[in-house]
């Protein structure tokens, strides 16, 4: 439009001009924002949130051949635990969502899914949960070669599970806070009988390794 059709249509050519300098000003500031979370969130450096398995105790930890002809064995496994987790970051908050735990041998899921309650961390915080994991009452069938390994390392008094937790984590830096990331940790429990057998007891392993 020329500046003479602007001068017959002043009001249009103002209001064209008004939503151009709006628009300019909305995607500034958006731009302003989004550069002032990203200097924060790189000076800030987040660290990935720590845990560890405290304990761990075998309620019940029982193999079966109900199907015997097929080859395969039938575990029914009861455990408690005691998860610890803590916020290392000095101003970040850290937020846990549908975070459910498993016990796992070999790479394979030995127990049903269990809920643990979500949590916000602030900086320095830490929360403990000590959950039950069993499977259904029907238990859980195993490989053929997997049923035979766990029952000789039962046998021998050693075992060697692992605990998972999985969900969601969201980091919050002031007021605002990140979109979510997936949370994936594994938590390696040696359980030893000792030397005259009996129940199962838990030697803490160092660390767990957590992924996000």
């Amino acid at each position: 439009m020329s500046a003479k059709d602007c001068g017959n249509h002043g009001y249009y050519c103002r209001e064209r001009k008004f939503y151009r300098h709006f628009c300019r000003c909305i995607v500034f500031l958006l731009f302003i924002g989004g550069l002032s979370v990203l200097f924060v969130w790189l000076f800030l450096r987040p660290t990935k949130p720590t845990f560890s398995l405290q304990s761990l105790s075998v309620l019940n930890l029982m193999l079966s051949n109900t199907y015997q002809s097929y080859n395969l064995t039938v575990l029914s496994a009861t455990l408690q635990l005691t998860i610890f987790t803590s916020n290392p970051n000095s101003h970040i908050g850290i937020y846990y969502d549908h975070l459910h735990t498993v016990a796992s041998y070999r790479n394979q899921q030995i127990t049903s899914s269990t809920t643990l309650p979500d949590a916000y961390l602030t900086s320095g915080d830490s929360v403990i949960w000590a959950p039950y994991v069993s499977n259904p009452s029907s238990g859980v069938i195993l490989a053929p070669s997997l049923g035979h390994a766990l029952a000789q390392d039962q046998a021998a008094g050693i075992l060697l599970l692992h605990v998972v937790v999985m969900g969601r984590l969201r980091w919050k830096v002031g007021t605002w806070v990140s979109g979510g990331y997936h949370l994936h940790v594994s938590c390696p429990a040696y359980l030893s009988t000792g030397s005259n057998g009996g129940v199962f007891r838990f030697m803490e392993m160092p660390g767990c390794t957590v992924d996000i």
